[in-house]
């Protein structure tokens, strides 16, 4: 890691600001972007006139952060909210992806993380948009990690379950809700910023270089036991 150009979009908060943390005492060198631009160079990834400016010549690493938790039953969620949904998880990863194509390539052996939600493979209610637009994150996934194999470019994703950030204040704003949502996990608790910032590096990292193509469930065993 020490050297490496990261590219990390949504880098100044929740998981992608302790990515960062993570990175930068691993020895990296980091080009961080958000929509607030605090801290960091502005990027607004739903605005169609945008365009990711000072990229290294060579990205070695490249993490795409920005989600959404609109959670909805499916009678309330317009057109408008499932296009919502696809314009932050879906396409702003491809806008962010085409953009650093070419200095993915250059690298000797690049990684892309991207991040997907435990509700693409286990059925959850009022999950409909977030699922639909995840889901098609994990499809965009696995045909980028074959497309760009021969050029040494790994392309993987994190699942998450229900994890302590920013985003997800509104779920856990009570004490109430947090223990609720503990007990929901098969481990006793939400995840943390630190747990999916581990699995991060880890795909970012050397120690990986044999892992593409992968959708890595980091969610307290929700997706797999009862």
């Amino acid at each position: 890691m020490k050297g490496k150009n990261i590219v990390i979009i949504g880098g100044n908060s929740g998981i992608g600001k302790e990515v960062a943390a993570q990175a930068e005492k691993e020895g990296a060198k980091l080009f961080l972007y958000s929509r607030s631009g605090e801290g960091t160079t502005q990027l607004d990834i739903t605005d169609e006139n945008s365009e990711i400016q000072d990229l290294p010549e060579v990205i070695d690493g490249l993490v795409y952060c920005p989600g959404s938790i609109n959670l909805k039953p499916f009678h309330r969620i317009s057109p408008e909210d499932f296009k919502a949904e696809m314009d932050v998880n879906f396409f702003g990863a491809v806008k962010i992806l085409q953009a650093c194509m070419k200095g993915l390539k250059k690298s000797e052996s690049a990684s892309v993380v991207m991040y997907s939600t435990v509700a693409v493979q286990t059925g959850m209610g009022f999950h409909a948009g977030i699922a639909s637009a995840k889901g098609a994150v994990e499809g965009l996934v696995r045909s980028l990690a074959a497309e760009w194999a021969p050029n040494h470019i790994r392309v993987n994703a994190i699942a998450p379950s229900l994890t302590d950030t920013p985003l997800a204040k509104q779920l856990v704003s009570t004490d109430e809700k947090r223990a609720a949502s503990d007990k929901r996990h098969p481990l006793g608790r939400i995840g943390t910023p630190q747990d999916i910032a581990a699995a991060t590096l880890f795909l970012l990292d050397e120690k990986s270089s044999w892992v593409t193509g992968q959708i890595l469930h980091i969610d307290g065993g929700m997706s797999s036991l009862k």
